[in-house]
């Protein structure tokens, strides 16, 4: 039975798994790494430390699948986005830490740019909004902080994390490849969404020289092969994709208007749109979903900066709970939130509303309100901001969702997910194999390499768990939206009345 290798590297652990033909987990590694906070509001990873714990993962999964490389069939890429690395070609080494997609370092530069009147140019070829969340901006500075960096850039490279690991999985200064592919391309602030190419127009704009980027390739293909030394025979490389693509793929929602969230740290929704990008009229994001050797596929993406961050925050910051996972039972031992809202805007707001200088706020506090009640507010907070996201993606498409393929730690609480079925107003279908990211970077390599004839047959190995369907009268949940819609406003006034 063939086997496929899927590397799974995330924004706080590198991850290996190994699937059979069936789709089925054989054997999993992960390994956390450090995260590097310089100053305030910076975050970093040691590019290095990326590398050596992926290796080591991958060598691990293998040993515990008792599995010589030489019988996988491929090996498949997901990755943490818009992390960005640059690395010397000769020596090999990374020029400085890599700069994590969550870093808000040159907002300063995108609020410059948007001065300039750039931000139209920037949205119509890429289908981005101007933020720092990407990773043009990060390379610019990268190019402008790193001493010489600017007069020797024939001998640099610029990746995402998947650019990162195919270079020394293939070679590193020996030869290895630099590539990308277009998920991972299309989150730079630099490719144009119509060609998917760079674009020499917003390459000037951020004074990024063309030779440092990698090759555009597409999701589905052989890249190259891994360097016999590194796993005991060498791989097909034939796989890659960002993560939130990935679990897209991995959750076989392969038809136009299907659905998925992600729920971790936030919450990643995104919609399959077909062979058309759809521009959005409600502050998504329009995005390759993954390019094969038939077609080009995009979606609509929605990203919610806080979800699962917020249970954390009533665990380190209130103490009102010793584990995440003692949320659900707090939450059920009061039948609702007793009338507060809970906005976490910890760090702004994401779709639809992208306000970074919107703050937190708890409202309709009274002397009755509970830890319980808190905890309520706090996941109907998740679901709430996901329903915004689903309306403005039923509204940009034109498609009513028909249910909400779900995965990520958070879908284990069943009362969110009966929380989210009722105020979304759709069914929440949760599968039965939740390494979706994986597997979706682990289906895009075995199509290339003839472990899976055709998506067709992918969707046909997708299985329910469990779906939640809605059980809230509807004229009720618009009346709770209003109420959450209202609490919004005075978490966006934040800066206004500050």
């Amino acid at each position: 039975m063939p086997h496929v290798l899927a590397l799974d590297q995330g924004t706080t652990s590198s991850r290996a798994i190994v699937f059979d033909e069936s789709g089925a987990v054989v054997a999993m590694a992960q390994r956390e790494f450090e995260q590097i906070f310089p100053h305030p509001g910076w975050v970093e990873h040691d590019p290095l430390e990326i590398w050596e714990s992926q290796l080591a993962v991958a060598r691990e999964a293998l040993a515990k699948a008792d599995l010589p490389a030489s019988e996988l069939a491929a090996l498949g890429i997901a990755n943490q986005r818009e992390t960005t690395v640059v690395w010397d070609r000769v020596t090999g080494s990374p020029v400085g830490n890599a700069i994590v997609w969550q870093d808000r370092r040159t907002a300063d530069d995108c609020d410059r740019l948007k001065h300039e009147g750039l931000e139209p140019l920037f949205r119509e070829r890429t289908g981005l909004v101007l933020d720092p969340y990407f990773s043009g901006t990060k390379l610019a500075w990268i190019l402008d902080h790193t001493p010489g960096a600017r007069h020797q850039t024939e001998r640099l490279a610029f990746g995402t994390v998947d650019s990162w690991l195919i270079w020394n999985l293939t070679g590193g200064k020996d030869g290895g490849l630099h590539a990308t592919d277009i998920t991972n391309a299309s989150r730079t602030l630099l490719c144009d969404l119509q060609t998917g190419d760079w674009s020499e127009e917003l390459l000037a704009a951020l004074r990024i020289p063309r030779e440092v980027l990698p090759e555009v390739r597409s999701s589905s293909e052989v890249y190259g092969e891994t360097v016999p030394g590194l796993l005991g025979a060498r791989v097909p490389i034939a796989g890659v994709a960002g993560d939130q693509q990935a679990a897209l793929f991995g959750q076989a929602c392969l038809s136009p208007g299907m659905v998925k969230n992600t729920y971790g740290t936030g919450c990643f929704l995104l919609m399959n749109t077909g062979d058309r990008p759809i521009r959005s009229r409600h502050e998504l994001l329009t995005t390759p979903a993954w390019r094969t050797a038939e077609r080009t596929a995009y979606a609509l993406e929605g990203s919610v900066f806080v979800a699962g961050a917020v249970v954390q925050w009533l665990r380190d910051g209130l103490g009102l709970i010793r584990s995440s996972s003692e949320i659900e039972a707090l939450a059920a031992s009061v039948p609702d939130s007793g009338g507060i809202v809970l906005v976490p805007a910890f760090t702004g707001l994401g779709a639809p509303h992208w306000d970074p200088y919107a703050r937190g706020a708890l409202v309709g506090i009274t002397r009755g309100t509970t830890a319980a009640h808190l905890a309520r507010a706090a996941l109907e907070a998740i679901a709430y901001q996901v329903a915004d996201v689903l309306s403005a993606m039923e509204a940009d498409s034109g498609v009513p969702v028909a249910e909400l393929r779900v995965d990520g730690g958070a879908t284990a609480n069943d009362l969110l997910m009966q929380l989210q079925a009722d105020l979304a107003g759709v069914p929440v279908v949760r599968p039965r194999v939740q390494e979706t990211t994986a597997l979706g970077a682990a289906y895009l390599a075995g199509l290339a390499t003839g472990v899976w004839q055709s998506t067709d047959e992918i969707s046909a190995r997708w299985q329910i768990e469990r779906t939640f369907e809605p059980a809230l009268d509807p004229a009720r949940a618009a009346e709770l939206r209003a109420r959450w819609n209202r609490a919004v406003e005075r978490a966006k006034a934040w800066e206004e009345a500050g």
